[in-house]
């Protein structure tokens, strides 16, 4: 039976780049459930990186992401508008103040100088410009390929079936094998809780939703310029992607359990239906639709410490929509807490995930 200092439930984009970082300094397994690291989530991503995306207590994370995502070419430029009509007033106003205090770069502009065809309700805008396109992929397979060049061990198809802490480690039997370990980490997404449940500790009600993507043809054909583009009320977002295609959400949170979601044929509906109410564009051609799952805490802010009662049993979960986006400086994160020595990223307060915050 193996034995390995950290082992790590999950090996999509959480666990890998925590494995990465990790790797160096202690022996690594990670644990991944299906055949292929990344199918669910990390897979599914609509692949876009904005400092404003989760709120200003996820922008420390991501804004300290940068220079990664940077030195490794997993950014290209993109630009985002939040859009709105007259009666959204009061929300884009309270958009531009809640990060105000941050070095976040956000501008008022009208929208129809940037979005050809818009109709003529919408007359409010916020530019932000340093939203860009994520290589997930990219960024994915190297955090995968720096992890195993340090040491650490893939098992694929090794879903965790029980998981026993005896006498300082853990006993872990998955679907490929016993291992033993020293600390386990619950990186597993949306199976975050039953994972706690199979070792023992308390569930954080940590939630999936369904969030639901269309690939899609319009005429005219989606400009190359053309920026990520979303709604003030959080109702629909869409950007463009290579060969004039257009990625469309309704931005729908359906809870749900996990499993491997398909997506609603009224969610796309629906999402097609709010497009056209932005843009005077028709929809030529459906060419592709998906969902994937979005894990939160109550708080909506994700998790990431040991757990309060359960020794040896480490958090790194409920990232919502935003895991890859702030992956590299959590992950950083995470390793420094798991290690007990390191840096943590600059502009990063650990407290504020902790997971005993939701004790009373």
């Amino acid at each position: 039976m193996s034995h390995y200092d950290i082992a790590i439930v999950g090996a999509g984009i959480v666990g890998a780049t925590l494995a990465a970082e990790l790797a160096p300094h202690a022996s690594v397994l990670m644990l991944e459930s299906e055949d292929q690291p990344g199918y669910h989530s990390t897979g599914r991503s609509a692949a876009f990186w904005s400092e404003t995306y989760g709120g200003p207590a996820i922008q420390p994370l991501t804004s300290a992401s940068t220079a990664a995502f940077a030195a490794g070419g997993f950014l290209q430029p993109l630009g985002s508008i939040s859009i709105g009509r007259a009666e959204d007033e009061a929300a884009i106003d309270a958009f531009m103040a809640t990060f105000a205090d941050t070095d976040v770069v956000l501008e008022r502009v009208h929208p129809a100088t940037l979005i050809p065809g818009l109709r003529d309700d919408w007359v409010l805008g916020v530019w932000e410009p340093s939203c860009a396109y994520i290589d997930v992929g990219g960024l994915h397979g190297a955090a995968l390929g720096t992890a195993k060049r340090a040491g650490a061990v893939l098992a694929t198809g090794a879903g965790l079936q029980a998981a026993e802490r005896r006498d300082g480690r853990w006993r872990l039997s998955t679907a490929a094998g016993a291992f033993t370990a020293d600390v386990l980490v619950n990186a597993a997404g949306a199976w975050a809780d039953p994972v706690a449940a199979l070792a023992g500790a308390g569930p954080l009600r940590i939630q999936p939703y369904r969030r639901t993507v269309v690939q899609m043809r319009t005429d005219p054909v989606a400009p190359e310029t053309l920026p990520h583009v979303a709604g003030i009320n959080h109702d629909f977002y869409f950007k463009p992607e290579a060969g004039g295609r257009l990625w469309l959400s309704p931005s729908d949170e359906t809870p749900v359990d996990p499993h491997d979601c398909a997506p609603e044929e009224l969610d796309v509906a629906i999402a097609i239906d709010r497009f056209e109410q932005v843009v005077d564009w028709r929809v030529a051609a459906v060419e592709r639709r998906w969902a994937g799952l979005r894990s939160f805490a109550p708080d909506r802010l994700p998790v990431y410490g040991f757990d309060a009662d359960m020794p040896g049993f480490f958090w790194a979960a409920g990232q919502g929509g935003f895991g890859i986006q702030t992956a590299p400086a959590a992950a950083r994160m995470a390793a420094v807490m798991l290690l007990g020595r390191g840096e943590m990223p600059a502009g990063v307060d650990p407290m504020r995930y902790r997971p005993d915050r939701f004790l009373t």
